[in-house]
């Protein structure tokens, strides 16, 4: 008894868990389960993991072929091994060797040299298979690690090696080649063994139609077939996802030490491969100003599955492209991809309002001092305007309302995990590109925005945290393991617990979503919006300091498209810009999308406000224009309009007058829209209809608004003051404005006169270096002053 109970352990036991220890490829299918990658395995063999689905013609064919009594034996057949006796026997030599599909499993997980002792183990062994693994089971274990021949091994390896197909669309002369092949795997290779292999080929179609499995018309067509030529490349539709999943795989092992390294991604392959094409296309004419390398995602805004991810340009023959960098997952420059997260902050927090006009004004904040990509001023622009031309200068005026440090927070807690140093270090150029973000996640967060505002009526207004996570491309439940496809931000649950206008606020994203859609489009000038079938897209596009980057971000309801154009090296070249290069891309890639209708109207966080038409200020007691707009509800108690007051007039409406020389009685009461000089300096030029005040009736008192106001330098600016080319000192222009247009400005630097000017009041002068204090002083008596620090350099 205890002898019985002793071998029933031993016998359970016998067999090792896993069976099979070899290393396998790693290998990435589409949706639909077609191949869009593959890497030879480690030890150098193209070898596919475990796949339970099994064509039934493979099937048919190896038990045919093999094992014909392989679903009515227990591991082991006594008919097929006392064959196997007989005819070694009779021929005094190996010709038949008896071994079930069963045996022929244990012996490829054993790799044990074959002998009589090592055969008995194996029956022993099949018969234990046969305890724990059902028929298919079994029979997919074969298929799996079978050789095919070369450094081919298992069915899936080696139909996309030979036919370039998977093995559930091959033919039965097809099914059958392969059938034949871990018999003799030698009999692939080209020369006389081709003959021999035709013979062992067409004796099993011949055999699959003797037993009923095929018909006469399909077994003569099986005959017909060639026979594979030399091994095909595997397709390379999906290099760099393929490495991102090789990198994410050692985390997944951690997790289940099981874990399959065969993914099926959401990817789409009719799309990744027009994806490529458009990439490749552009990148043909990019070369010609050196930009070598580009990249493009696709993603699905409800699911976040990614349908489409080209890393770079693939070509891994040119050294000089760096195919092998995948860009979608390198930190770089955002430029003004950022700004639009900004805009709805602000929103949301009810520190401006969609319409408001934010100063485009010279601007030096301490020693930096921000620019406009076409070096032009606008003297104000209204905050939505901001964002579609993607101005420089007041997108830093906002970030100083919201506080850098804020923006800093904000953008970590929307999942951008790439702000490795403190706030300090970025400063206000955090919204112009001093700080450094992926693709993905750039495209991660936008995404997200787009969802929980199309969620907001089935989540009744809240922030919930499953909708805000980073791109995903696994099917399988493998992607909820791995770090960069967890919900985005570290903050996610507190996001879920805050009201949604700390984080979201849909009214915010409602205006920063049609404000993106504003942007002229590249080749379009504009005019794509005159048409109602143009797709309503909400992007942005960004370009980083020194042309090294160029940026599109864009999304519908539908889909999210990110697009990234420069070289992996950080070389900048002209014209390398967002709008010349990654726009046009990111434009071909949608007209490959279905198309979709724009966002409906918020239905949470809304309120209805009074704004002043001129200045988008909410409307104050002299705003004689005024609209009534959908608002944040945050922005209940936003600042009235600083820049309409009321101005008294001579009777003719001509001059302002003052009681001075006017009776109260007489004079004519206007609203006036005005604005601080330098702001109005620079607006007038772009604004035709602007009104500067009147002058004041000759003998009136002034009034005690500032007429004079210094435009460059800022208050404590330090210059540097170049040499010329010929070698001589330059000079520096210092500007500054009246309201009066005639009026004459006397200029003075350090209590010493050195000019007056007229009209245009701009002049150039070479102080020496140090502090110096200039002071421009009107024909009235109202000055302004400014001390700045001029620099030596060598």
């Amino acid at each position: 008894m205890v002898s019985l109970i002793l071998s029933s352990v031993l016998f359970y036991f016998s067999l090792p868990t896993p069976l099979f220890h070899s290393q396998t490829s790693f290998v990435l299918e589409d949706a639909e389960g077609e191949l869009l990658n593959a890497s030879i395995a480690a030890d150098g063999q193209w070898r596919f993991p475990y796949n339970e689905a099994v064509p039934e013609k493979f099937i048919e064919c190896i038990t045919t072929f093999e094992d014909k009594r392989f679903f009515y034996h227990p591991g082991v057949d006594p008919i097929a091994i006392g064959r196997a006796v007989w005819q070694n026997a009779k021929g005094n030599k190996v010709v038949s060797g008896g071994s079930t599909l069963s045996m022929q499993v244990i012996r490829l997980s054993r790799k044990k040299n074959r002998n009589i002792f090592q055969k008995l183990v194996e029956s022993i062994l099949a018969v234990r298979l046969e305890c724990g693994y059902s028929k298919k089971e079994i029979i997919a274990l074969y298929a799996a690690n079978a050789p095919f021949g070369s450094n081919v091994v298992g069915l899936d390896a080696a139909a996309w090696r030979y036919f370039g197909r998977s093995a559930s669309q091959l033919s039965w002369g097809e099914m059958a080649t392969l059938a034949v092949l871990p018999n003799a795997p030698s009999l692939i290779h080209p020369g006389k063994n081709r003959e021999a292999l035709l013979r062992k080929r067409n004796a099993l179609i011949q055999k699959l139609l003797l037993n009923k499995k095929i018909d006469t018309t399909t077994a003569e067509l099986a005959l017909l077939e060639p026979l594979p030529g030399a091994p095909l490349p595997l397709p390379q539709l999906a290099p760099h996802l393929l490495d991102r999943f090789r990198k994410e795989y050692p985390l997944l092992q951690q997790q289940d030490h099981e874990v399959s390294t065969r993914v099926t991604t959401t990817l789409q392959a009719t799309l990744q491969k027009q994806v490529t094409q458009v990439v490749t296309r552009h990148h043909s004419s990019f070369r010609g100003n050196g930009i070598n390398n580009a990249a493009a995602m696709v993603m699905e805004v409800e699911t976040g599955n990614v349908l489409a991810y080209v890393g770079n340009v693939y070509n891994p023959t040119d050294p000089e492209l760096e195919s092998h960098v995948d860009v979608l997952a390198a930190p770089r420059s955002p430029g003004s991809t950022l700004k639009p997260l900004l805009y709805a902050a602000l929103q949301a927090d009810g520190q401006i309002l969609p319409r408001q006009l934010i100063p485009d004004i010279p601007t030096q904040i301490g020693g930096y001092t921000p620019q406009n990509f076409n070096l032009q001023y606008d003297g104000a622009v209204p905050a939505n305007q901001a964002i579609s031309r993607s101005l420089n200068i007041p997108a830093v005026k906002m970030l100083q309302k919201y506080k850098y440090q804020r923006m800093y927070n904000l953008l970590q807690q929307y999942g951008f995990t790439t702000l490795k140093k403190p706030a300090d270090h970025y400063g206000l150029s955090l919204i112009l590109g001093g700080c450094e973000v992926t693709p993905w996640e750039l495209a991660g967060v936008y995404s997200s925005l787009a969802r929980s505002y199309l969620h907001q009526e089935k989540n009744k207004g809240k922030v919930v945290g499953d909708d805000w996570h980073m791109p995903r491309y696994q099917i399988k439940n493998q992607q909820s393991k791995i770090k960069n496809q967890e919900p985005v931000g570290q903050s996610t649950a507190q996001l879920v617990n805050q009201s949604t206008n700390q984080l979201i606020n849909y009214t915010a994203l409602w205006h920063t979503f049609n404000a993106m859609q504003e942007v002229m489009r590249p080749g379009e000038e504009g005019l794509w919006n005159m048409f109602s079938s143009a797709q309503r897209i909400a992007w942005k596009t960004g370009t980083s300091f020194g042309f090294r980057d160029g940026w599109a971000i864009g999304f519908t309801p539908k889909y999210c498209v990110v697009v990234w154009v420069g070289n992996t090296d950080g070389e900048g070249r002209p014209e390398l810009t967002g709008i010349n290069t990654a726009a046009p891309v990111m434009f071909d890639i949608f007209r490959l999308l279905p198309t979709s209708k724009w966002f409906q109207p918020p239905s949470y966080d809304f309120a209805y406000l009074p704004i002043c038409h001129q200045s988008g200020y909410k409307a104050g007691m002299d705003c004689d224009a005024v609209d009534t707009m959908m608002v944040s509800i945050s922005a209940a108690n936003a600042s009235s309009c600083p820049y309409h007051r009321k101005i008294h007039l001579d009777p003719t409406a001509t001059f302002r007058a003052t009681e001075a020389c006017i009776q109260p009685s007489d004079m004519v009461h206007k609203s006036w829209f005005v604005l601080p000089p330098t702001m109005e300096y620079y607006y007038k030029n772009k604004h035709a209809n602007y009104l500067p005040l009147p002058p004041f009736m000759s003998g009136c008192e002034t009034d005690q608004s500032r007429s004079l106001e210094i435009i460059y330098p800022e208050q404590n600016a330090q210059l540097y003051i170049p040499k010329e080319f010929s070698g001589e000192k330059g000079r520096t222009v210092f500007t500054a404005t009246h309201r009066t247009n005639a009026a004459k400005l006397f200029w003075h630097i350090d209590d010493q006169y050195y000019a007056t000017t007229t009209r245009f009041h701009q002049l150039a002068l070479d102080p020496s270096p140090g502090w110096h204090t200039l002071t421009v002083i009107d024909e009235a008596g109202e000055s302004s002053t400014r001390r700045f620090q001029v620099l030596q350099k060598d």
